[in-house]
């Protein structure tokens, strides 16, 4: 079995769903490992990594507007604002949604579904710089 990791660095601009599935599958591409398994880990704890719908842009808008539901930006709610409004908010959803994801490999290809792309939710309204570990073991 062989390994390679690998970062990728996402310049968010806020809020959102930020697709990665053309940076992954181009480094997955470059490795010498052609069967295994990718895994993306993100380095933070007020963003997210999600497989999800990548045709449809109202998938990822009402997405977010769940989010912005489930866990709001409400003062009298939380303790934790060292960042602001949006700090505590951005860590319960961090909490819910996965920081990492595995996929299969096959061909040098990621095995997505038709539909299906790899995102960073940012959680937080201010732009931020997100790292992404990619680690391929296989053959």
């Amino acid at each position: 079995m062989r390994m390679a990791q690998g970062r990728l660095a996402i310049e968010t601009r806020g809020q959102g769903l930020y697709e990665v599935t053309a940076q992954a599958a181009s480094w997955v591409a470059a490795q010498t490992i052609s069967t295994g398994l990718l895994t993306l880990f993100l380095r933070h704890s007020s963003a997210s990594l999600l497989i999800q719908e990548n045709a449809a842009p109202e998938v990822r808008e009402d997405l977010l507007d769940f989010l912005r539901g489930l866990a709001p930006e409400d003062a009298a709610r939380w303790r934790h604002d060292d960042e602001g409004p949006d700090d505590m908010p951005a860590h319960v959803k961090s909490a819910l949604l996965p920081t990492q994801l595995a996929v299969p490999v096959a061909d040098a290809r990621l095995l997505l579904g038709t539909w299906q792309g790899i995102y960073v939710v940012e959680h937080r309204r201010a732009p931020h710089r997100r790292e992404l570990v990619l680690h391929l073991a296989g053959e």
